[in-house]
């Protein structure tokens, strides 16, 4: 059977074409550096310490009306690590600790979403941290503005740095420096 190319089908196709395009298309989004931040918190002798990452990259394809091709994609710059203290900073960015030099950048990628009601959704991930990489579920919020045109996007994770080899010699010890850390996100984000 031969399908003809007739003014008609050439509509009929561009209409399912431009349905196609549209449907199944999470809204993209830009993070607003100057008011976006990616920290964790851990715990060193006892006292809890929070570090930020000054430098990385979000690609957020998110829409609450199809979490089936919502996607996050987060680069981290690991050398911009910044814990108001330099000789931690410097530890931090050492190859016992994340190896900078070796594996500069992290990368989380996010394709699973369920809602969890009203403006709280869950996120499972692959985290890729000194080549190791884990599942890391993910729990946060996504507040559009009234104009629907800004967002925030606010959540948590817990991981256990271990996990990715993050404690290499003396930093195995688990004594001083805790295994378990909690990173946060707090992302203003625009169409």
């Amino acid at each position: 059977m031969m399908f003809v190319f007739r003014p008609a089908n050439r509509l009929l196709i561009l209409a399912l074409l431009a349905i196609a395009g549209v449907a199944g298309a999470a809204i993209a989004w830009r993070v607003v550096p100057t008011t976006s931040e990616l920290t964790f918190v851990g715990k060193q002798a006892g006292a809890e310490f929070t570090g930020k990452f000054e430098r990385f990259n979000a690609d957020i394809r998110f829409d609450p009306k199809d979490l089936v091709t919502s996607k996050f994609i987060v680069d981290i710059e690991m050398a911009s690590v910044n814990s108001k203290d330099k000789e931690r900073d410097d530890i931090l960015k050492s190859s016992d600790l994340f190896d900078v030099k070796r594996w500069p950048k992290s990368r989380y990628v996010a394709e699973q979403f369920i809602s969890k009601g009203g403006d709280k959704y869950a996120a499972t991930g692959k985290l890729t941290l000194r080549d190791v990489t884990r599942d890391i579920p993910i729990e946060f919020t996504f507040v559009p503005d009234a104009s629907g045109k800004n967002a925030w996007l606010k959540g948590s994770a817990q991981l256990k740095r271990l996990d990715f080899g993050v404690g290499q010699g003396e930093w195995k010890d688990t004594q001083w420096v805790n295994n378990d850390v909690r990173v946060e996100f707090a992302l203003r984000l625009a169409q």
